[in-house]
């Protein structure tokens, strides 16, 4: 909103100091300023309204160290992560970009479905929450809407950089002489690491007849469906011990948004020989003003919590993750970028696997690990919960960079 507002007083008035807000790096440093400023200092607003009407976590005994003190936390702190989120970006992104508008109803989409999940269990006393099928169906329900946006809005496209400069050039010099091709819709998306890194995943059903490239959105589309209910599933199953999920999304969603910014940008994107999507550069500010409110959100979930984000925040913080991911064409990243979403979901599905196929198999289940998911197994191994959190980081930060580095390695 203050992005128009401004708008107009460049226009109409010349106003000093207005046409900062052309900038995206000035929009984007605002947004993230102020997500930090509504999440830590209304966060504690927030905290003592969940206290006061006695919105408390019921912790299960689980045989965890520390666990018992936990009980009454307050939970559904996922909503200071929402606030802090939404307010920036309604204030300093441009509303009408498409790509804006997906993260948008992500969010709410996302987040309704976690607060959902929240209220069963907090005031319905109910543990399960919202049955598993309610939670899937919601996530196949956003799948559709981001496949289906992704596929048939006009205005999401790529461009083809079209330049007759040397590669030993400097990126000033190239960007006297860079030119675009023209617009097109297509499902192209990067695949790490090789040379010519663009696939379209059209060819998974035009290699059968070319005609049935029009129809690729029978291939997308699922695809678009499982990326978003792994990814939201996976940052649901991390959080599970104080500030590892909103720290490790942090250090993920910083990532997608320096590939957001250079994909945004014809100069970089040339310079880095990647693929130019116009238009995605606005998701700077959703996700600078996101990151703000993750790393706010921890002055208050760091061990010991005070908050926890509970599933409004988790499975919202999954969402966006993913629809990030695919905005920007870097969903083949995601085992890598977001590694420790999936080493914790793997470890769920191994130990589950292997309890039901011994106790088939022996007539006594057995497990791979101590407990499930990863975390926990290092809890029972003795190990303190701060420590496991601060080296899932480094896990993380360490893949974060292995992500970028595909950028130029191929």
């Amino acid at each position: 909103m203050l992005y128009y507002l401004f708008q107009f007083l460049e226009e109409q008035y010349q106003l000093p100091g207005a046409q900062l807000f052309e900038f995206l790096s000035f929009r984007s440093a605002m947004a993230i300023i102020l997500s930090l400023a509504i999440s830590t200092i209304y966060g504690r607003r927030i905290i003592n309204y969940l206290r006061r009407k006695q919105i408390g976590e019921s912790v299960r005994d689980l045989g965890l160290e520390g666990q018992t003190e936990k009980a009454g936390t307050p939970t559904m702190g996922g909503v200071i992560i929402i606030i802090a989120t939404l307010i920036p970006v309604l204030l300093f992104a441009r509303l009408e970009n498409i790509y804006v508008i997906l993260l948008i109803v992500t969010t709410l989409w996302m987040g309704a479905i976690g607060f959902l999940d929240d209220y069963i269990k907090t005031f319905k006393k109910d543990k399960e929450g919202l049955k598993g099928i309610f939670k899937v169906i919601g996530q196949i329900g956003l799948g559709l809407i981001v496949g289906g946006t992704m596929y048939f809005h006009p205005q999401i496209t790529t461009k083809e950089v079209v330049t007759e400069t040397s590669p030993t050039e400097n990126v000033i010099a190239r960007a006297e002489v860079v030119d675009m091709g023209p617009e097109e819709k297509n499902t192209t998306t990067t695949i790490p690491f090789v040379k010519n890194n663009e696939f379209d995943y059209s060819k998974l059903i035009s290699w059968i007849h070319p005609s049935l490239a029009d129809y690729a959105w029978i291939i997308f589309i699922p695809i678009v469906i499982f990326i978003v209910t792994a990814v939201s599933n996976g940052a649901n199953l991390t959080d599970g011990i104080d500030g590892l999920a909103a720290g490790s999304s942090a250090i993920i969603v910083l990532t997608l948004g320096l590939f957001a910014w250079v994909s945004g940008n014809i100069i970089f994107s040339d310079y880095l020989n990647i693929m130019y999507i116009p238009r995605s550069g606005e998701m700077t500010i959703f996700i600078t003003a996101f990151a703000g409110a993750l790393v706010g959100f921890l002055w208050y979930n760091t061990f010991p919590a005070q908050v926890f984000m509970g599933d409004t925040g988790s499975l919202t913080i999954g969402g966006i993750i993913a629809v990030l991911a695919i905005a920007t064409r870097k969903e083949l990243l995601i085992p890598l970028l977001c590694g420790i979403f999936l080493i914790e979901n793997l470890s769920v599905v191994m130990q589950v696997g292997w309890f039901k196929y011994t106790r088939k198999k022996f007539g006594e289940g057995r497990r791979i690990f101590l407990m499930s998911p990863l975390h926990h197994h290092y809890q029972k191994k003795g190990k303190h919960e701060s420590k496991i959190v601060v080296r899932f980081w480094i896990v993380g930060i360490i893949l974060a960079i292995l992500t970028i580095v595909t950028l130029k390695v191929r």
